[in-house]
């Protein structure tokens, strides 16, 4: 009977279609709490974590070998070619006739440049002959007046000569005949030796006169010397009518053309020596504890990418100047950076070229990225060589 109290109802199976399919064996539900369990460790290492350890670790080198390459291996891309630039100023003023070169053209020493109108100075050349000419004549005449005034000299003492044996003839013949003679005979004796002193005085003063009128004689006479400098000085200007190159060099520009008025000491052109050529690097004064003059220098110019030349420090600058504007005389100027942040002070570094830097690529004010090497630190030479090779295929696109 099955609604008796001990009879019991047979217990349906887990998988009774009665209780439907969605309910999971307890077995696969025993197995995902224990796989949700598992720590954190045994699942592996976040990926974003390591990204930040490796990211992080590397600015912390990269900040140290920066540290320590500023002092051993300092770099700088603040340094450009230098070359001493010369104004060209006429020393005479007059008229441009002709101009025989280009901007930007190579000239040798010598070399004539401009050409300005010589004809004034031609004339004056001629006007210092004639004048030349007209003093040598002055100078002869007041020889002539200096040698006729020593004649006078000469006729002078004669008479005075003959008016002091008269005079002495008179007084003997008095003292011993005192009637033989008359007082006016005795007295134009004594007028005609007074006259011949004063005549003799005369005679003296007016060759004096002639000589200091004459000055020295031979090319030392003032007016000789005077008329030579006056030919000197118009040859000079006349020479200086044609400008030319100082040294070898090139031509900068050229702002003016024929006809032109060219004033005294008023730049016509600039002039690039090629008698010297250096580069300046502005390091900071942070970089400047281990350098020294000779520590070997490789450099990049920006007009020639991808090339890395050789060179030396010359000289480290001891001042500058913080001044807007120089002046000759002055210290070395180095643009100040403007901003919040306070920029290093720089000073100039001047670097010597190797024989291995073509003329051509040597251009004044072109930009350079300059390392050197202040000592036998291999580690450190080598990043730095890489550093500036990298610099220089860097350079082929800025």
């Amino acid at each position: 009977m099955s609604d008796q109290p001990g009879n019991k109802q047979p217990e349906r199976p887990e998988n009774d279609p009665e209780k439907g399919t969605d309910q999971k064996p307890p077995e696969a539900s025993g197995t995902s709490d224990v796989t949700q369990q598992q720590p954190a460790a045994e699942r592996g290492v976040n990926p974003v974590t390591l990204f930040t350890l490796v990211v992080l670790l590397t600015c912390i080198l990269l900040f140290v070998w920066h540290m320590v390459a500023d002092r051993f291996t300092p770099y700088t891309s603040k340094a450009r070619v230098e070359t001493f630039t010369v104004p060209v100023a006429p020393q005479v003023s007059a008229y441009v006739k002709e101009i025989l070169v280009k901007p930007n053209e190579r000239v040798t020493s010598g070399q004539i440049l401009v050409q300005l109108d010589r004809k004034p100075f031609q004339l004056a050349v001629q006007s210092a002959r004639a004048a030349l000419a007209k003093a040598g004549q002055d100078v002869g005449a007041r020889t002539a007046s200096v040698n006729s005034a020593a004649a006078q000299l000469d006729i002078a003492r004669v008479r005075l000569e003959r008016a002091r044996r008269n005079y002495d003839r008179v007084q003997r013949i008095s003292k011993n005949n005192p009637g033989a003679l008359s007082e006016a005979d005795r007295d134009r004796a004594v007028s005609s030796l007074e006259q011949a002193k004063a005549q003799l005085i005369s005679a003296r003063a007016k060759l004096e006169r002639a000589k200091q009128q004459l000055g020295e004689e031979g090319p030392r006479n003032p007016m000789i010397a005077s008329a030579v400098a006056a030919l000197d000085l118009a040859l000079y200007n006349l020479s200086h009518t044609t400008i030319i190159a100082p040294e070898d060099g090139w031509i900068g520009n050229l702002p003016f053309d024929v006809g032109s008025y060219a004033a005294a000491g008023h730049p016509l052109m600039a002039f690039i020596s090629a008698a010297d050529t250096w580069i300046q690097a502005d390091m900071r004064e942070n970089n400047l504890l281990h350098l020294s003059p000779g520590n070997p220098v490789e450099f990049v110019l920006d007009v020639a990418p991808g090339r890395i030349f050789k060179g030396s420090i010359r000289s480290i600058g001891v001042g500058v100047s913080t001044a807007q504007g120089s002046s000759p005389g002055d210290l070395p100027m180095v643009q100040d950076a403007q901003g919040w942040l306070r920029d290093p002070q720089r000073f100039p570094v001047l670097i010597s070229l190797g024989g291995d830097v073509p003329a051509d690529l040597l251009r004044t004010g072109g930009q350079v990225d300059v390392i050197v090497y202040t000592g036998n630190r291999p580690f450190l030479n080598t990043l730095a060589r890489w550093r500036i090779r990298l610099a220089a295929w860097l350079s082929y696109v800025w």
